[in-house]
């Protein structure tokens, strides 16, 4: 295990043979006052800090989705990852999980392609390369993208945010 420090939040870091997730470890309720550093204690704390109650599912598939850091993840990609580490769930209660952790900002939802849907454990404002043919979604440094001029928004409404994806594709060959 590996402990990222260049964030304000630390999470940590698993690499992939530690995969396994310990479903006896996912008690719902946690001694009260004690700090363990275990990834899931923080799992816990996040959910209850946006208010979300922490079910078995919900640390479970959080332990998953943060405990490898920043990336982007679909729903079919976390069922199958849930799945190999030996947490049965449904794929209907993952993507309900991802939509709940999106409305309460712990994600952040990219869509691309139309039919193709990520989910960015990076919920901060930034954009997307998204690399056609491998199906891969990358981050775009912040400073490297500027939006100049945002169209007025009709009466009521408000901008909520702007998502740019920039679509790549291999250079063909000369």
């Amino acid at each position: 295990m590996v402990e990222t420090t260049n964030q304000p939040n630390p999470r940590f870091v698993f690499q992939e043979e530690e995969m396994t997730l310990p479903v006896e470890r996912l008690r719902v309720e946690q001694p009260a006052g004690r700090r363990t550093g275990c990834p899931f204690h923080d799992v816990r704390e996040m959910l209850r800090e946006v208010g979300l109650r922490p079910t078995r599912q919900r640390l479970a598939l959080g332990w998953l989705l943060f405990a490898k850091g920043d990336r982007h993840i679909t729903a079919e990609s976390l069922h199958e990852e849930a799945l190999r580490a030996r947490f049965p769930v449904s794929l209907a209660t993952v993507y309900n999980t991802l939509h709940q952790f999106t409305e309460v900002s712990l994600l952040r939802e990219v869509a691309v392609d139309g039919s193709k849907t990520y989910f960015d454990t990076n919920a901060s404002d930034h954009h997307h390369f998204y690399v056609e043919g491998q199906s891969e979604l990358l981050d775009i440094p912040g400073a490297e993208v500027m939006v100049d001029r945002l169209p007025t928004p009709p009466e009521g409404f408000e901008v909520a945010r702007v998502d740019v994806v920039v679509r790549l594709r291999r250079k063909q060959p000369a």
